[in-house]
């Protein structure tokens, strides 16, 4: 003999309306779960992105142009050759760099303890004499020269009449060993690049 349960229409509006809460509450755990999905799927992309754009970065520094030397955040290319200012200022352009800007003692200090010849900077005043800009247009501040100072001259002097480029002398202090030249004289150069 079976048994059977007769429910009552109370009884099954309250099974049914038991059954739709639970209905309710797994769809919004579904849509919960969905949304945590998408929201993982998206952080695995910008992962992923990541971790290309570091390899890249990586391999281009396994690859790094020969002579250039990686010093306190920017690269440096000491010149083995001599030549104008200009014509040095092109060779760092055509290598996606330009003549090397000193913007603090230590930059100064560190490119002076490498050079081993007077070697052109990317400084010069050859728009209006007597005011000093870098290569990137900024002027410089009297807080940044080191012009050098011996006895009997004062740097810059313009000797001469026609010194507007900017030369690091190695035998000079390294506090204190710019000296303006003209521009058309061959000496090596540094070039910078922000890395």
């Amino acid at each position: 003999m079976g048994c059977f349960v007769h429910a009552t229409a109370a009884e099954l509006s309250s099974i049914k309306a038991n059954l739709t809460e639970r209905l309710q509450v797994s769809g919004d755990k579904l849509f919960s779960v969905s949304a945590e999905r998408d929201q993982l799927k998206d952080n695995f992309t910008a992962l992923t992105q990541e971790k290309d754009r570091l390899q890249l970065l990586l391999k281009q520094s396994k690859t790094y142009p020969e002579g250039w030397k990686m010093l306190s955040g920017s690269s440096y290319l000491f010149s083995t050759r001599a030549d104008s200012w200009t014509n040095a200022r092109t060779d760092c352009r055509d290598q996606g760099a330009d003549l090397v800007i000193i913007d603090s003692p230590q930059e100064q200090k560190l490119i002076s303890d490498i050079v081993k010849s007077h070697t052109w900077i990317g400084l010069s005043d050859t728009e209006i004499e007597g005011t000093w800009k870098w290569v990137n247009g900024t002027p410089l501040t009297a807080t940044e020269a080191y012009w050098g100072a011996k006895p009997g001259s004062v740097q810059p002097d313009d000797a001469g009449g026609n010194e507007d480029c900017v030369e690091m002398v190695v035998s000079w202090n390294s506090k204190r060993n710019w000296n303006d030249r003209d521009c058309a004289f061959p000496l090596k150069w540094i070039c910078e690049k922000l890395v």
